[in-house]
């Protein structure tokens, strides 16, 4: 029987972006700005996300504590707020549309493995929440995947597959439970 060897796995074709000195930079700048409840002055923290290459939005707020993998590949749009101890963890691009919402404990996974390989290949996505998304605290966004707009993703719940439109998905994996009604 085929057995795992990580000693042969190469992550190819996929890339990091950036140079390796501004990768280190931006390391030291997640860890000490974001990733951390320190410093939680939001203007600052959208200052660094732009000016490593971040497309960010008017009025984004983000809380203490999130771990912001690539900012060079990731776009918020306006009035977005992103709760405290988000990991994005973007090896490729997210996309988070306006008045978005990502609580507490979200993760946003673009890379994964491909267990049926010995070589356990690096698999990416880029993950797309469209406008008023709302991924609930704890819950999981899994590579390639679309939340479309006005979605809900519950607490605790994961994403394995697009998540339709006003639509409140629930479970692991996430099913569509019922309609999103905004008065």
């Amino acid at each position: 029987m085929q057995q795992t060897n990580l000693s042969a796995y190469n992550n190819y074709p996929f890339h990091p972006g950036g140079n390796p000195l501004k990768r280190i930079v931006w390391f030291y700048i997640n860890a000490v700005v974001f990733k951390t409840s320190l410093l939680p002055v939001n203007s600052i923290k959208v200052f660094l996300l732009r000016l490593f290459g971040a497309k960010i939005g008017n009025n984004v707020t983000i809380k203490p504590c999130v771990n912001i993998k690539y900012p060079w590949f990731l776009t918020i749009g306006d009035e977005t707020w992103i709760g405290e101890n988000v990991w994005i963890d973007n090896l490729v691009m997210i996309t988070i549309g306006a008045n978005a919402c990502l609580s507490q404990g979200a993760l946003l996974l673009t890379g994964s493995h491909n267990y049926k390989k010995s070589t356990f290949d690096l698999i990416t996505g880029s993950i797309i929440l469209e406008d008023g998304a709302w991924i609930g605290a704890q819950a999981i966004v899994n590579q390639g995947i679309t939340v479309a707009s006005h979605a809900v993703l519950t607490s605790g719940s994961v994403a394995t597959k697009d998540l339709a439109a006003y639509a409140i998905y629930q479970g692991n994996p996430a099913v569509k439970v019922r309609e999103r009604i905004i008065n």
